[in-house]
Order: structure tokens, then sequence, then C-alpha cells
């Protein structure tokens, strides 16, 4: 009875060292949700307005003749696929969720170059039978312009030669409760159909049209690590609210489980005095 009673206190005290890890992990993840969802929120505006601004611009050149790769596409059928995943575990399904999607996608493709984002896509893909163009491994913690340019870079050195289409695969930030798995193209831009006007450009029609495309890929691209950021961190902070309710449970349910051991073991205690009290009363 003894034994039995050492052995659920320390698992008590194993499940309250648990605990005691994943509140921690809660409190961390709502806090860097609040951070994300901040510079979600702040950068999201830039994105429409810029391809708003993009589709305007691009209407005119069309009218002008003037074709650009980044919007009017180009010759090779091959696809390069962007992974935005996650560097660590303990967030649910979160990643599993991404490697399907995106492992789907490559079937379907075919003819695919997989960009892994985060060292879960990296360890997932890299014994896939599809080419690791690049990976980002501990790169995005804290999205920043330089890391999209990077992602930007990457993606225009396969395009036009190996690959004639650039998708993400992210986790778009619906709400703090509420996440979703999405495939967005990223080239040839996807712009929103719109009518010429007139518009004074300098230098030139060309030369806009490419400045103004490269900015708006590295601003989406950035858009899109924050969202996956915002989503990732809120789907650990559900993870872990599940695991620290499920080990208050556990301990409730040991707690009671301590006190009945040590309740027997008392009573049986007990009647071993009284025995040995009335033994010694009839000796005597």
């Amino acid at each position: 009875m003894g034994a039995r009673v050492r052995q659920i206190r320390r698992r008590i005290g194993n499940v309250r060292h648990v605990r005691q890890i994943t509140r921690a992990m809660y409190t961390i993840a709502a806090t860097q949700v609040v951070q994300r969802k901040r510079a979600l929120v702040a950068a999201r505006p830039f994105a429409e307005a810029a391809r708003g601004v993009l589709a305007d611009l691009a209407a005119v050149a069309r009218r002008e003749g003037v074709v650009h790769p980044l919007l009017d596409g180009v010759r090779p059928s091959g696809t390069a696929v962007l992974i935005v995943s996650s560097d660590r575990g303990l967030c649910g399904r979160y990643a599993s969720d991404l490697h399907r999607r995106g492992t789907e996608l490559a079937r379907q493709w075919g003819e695919v170059r997989i960009l892994a984002g985060g060292d879960k896509a990296y360890h997932h893909f890299r014994r896939g039978p599809w080419p690791l163009a690049a990976s980002y491994v501990h790169t995005y913690d804290q999205p920043s312009p330089e890391v999209a340019r990077r992602m930007r870079d990457d993606l225009l050195a396969l395009y036009g030669r190996e690959v004639g289409e650039a998708y993400a695969v992210y986790t778009y930030f619906r709400g703090e409760l509420a996440q979703q798995v999405r495939v967005e193209r990223l080239l040839p831009i996807d712009l929103p159909s719109a009518e010429p006007r007139d518009l004074l450009v300098e230098p030139d029609f060309a030369t806009a049209v490419d400045e103004l495309a490269h900015l708006y890929l590295t601003g989406r691209i950035l858009g899109i690590l924050l969202e996956a950021k915002a989503s990732e961190h809120a789907v650990r902070r559900q993870a872990m609210k599940a695991a620290t309710d499920n080990a208050d449970e556990l301990l409730e349910k040991l707690t009671l489980s301590y006190n009945k051991a040590r309740q027997q073991r008392i009573t049986t205690e007990l009647a071993d005095i009284m025995g040995g009290a009335e033994a010694l009363r009839e000796e005597g």
C-alpha cells in the first residue's frame, strides 16, 4: 500500500512539472499572438494598396504594349512551391496540415521545386522525390523585409528558367480561434482587372512596372510570413491551453486516488494497531 502511495505522489509531481511548462508556453504564445497580430494588421493595408496601384499601372502598360514576365507569365512549365511552416512543434496539427497540402499539390503538378520554410518543412520534404530548391530554417521567427527579399530573389532565380509559376502554401490568420491553410499564386502576379486610364509615369512604364512588381512581391511574401507566424502562435496557444487543462484534470484524478490510497493505508495501520492492542490486553 505504501508503494502505491509513493508512486501516485511521484506521478502528481511529474504532472505538476509538465503543467508548469505548458502553462508557461501558453503565456508566451498568447503574448506572441498579440504582437504578431498587431504587425499583421499594420501590414495588410500595404499589400492591398500596392496591388491596386500595380493593377492600374499594368492596365496602362498593356495598352502601351509593355509586357512584363512577372505579370504576363513565362514559358517553362514547372512550378515552385513555397511551404511556410514552423521551426518548432507543440502546435497541434499546424505543420502536418501544411505539409499534407503541399504534398498533395506536388503530386498533382508533378514537375515541382520545393522551397521549405521552417525546420519542420525542411525535414519533411527533403525525404520526398521533389528537388529542394531552397530552405529557410530558423529564418523568419521575426518576419522582416530582408527575409522576404531573400525568398523573392530565390523564387525569381527559378522563375523563367526552371518554373513558370510559383505558389505559397501557408496558414491564413482569420482570428485567434480560426486559421486556414491557403494556396496563393505568387508568380505570375495575380492582379484584379482594371480599366486603363491616363497616368503620368517617370521614367517610363517598363521601369515603373518592374520596380513596383518587385516591391509588391516582397510585400506580399512578408505579409504571408506574418500571417503564418500569427497563426502558428495562435495554434500553439490553443494546444498549450488544452494540455494545461488536461493536466489539471489528471491532477484532480490523481489527487483523489492519492487521498483514497492514503486513507486505506491509515485505516490498515489503525486496524493493525488495534489488533495488536487487543492481543496484548488478552495476554494480560
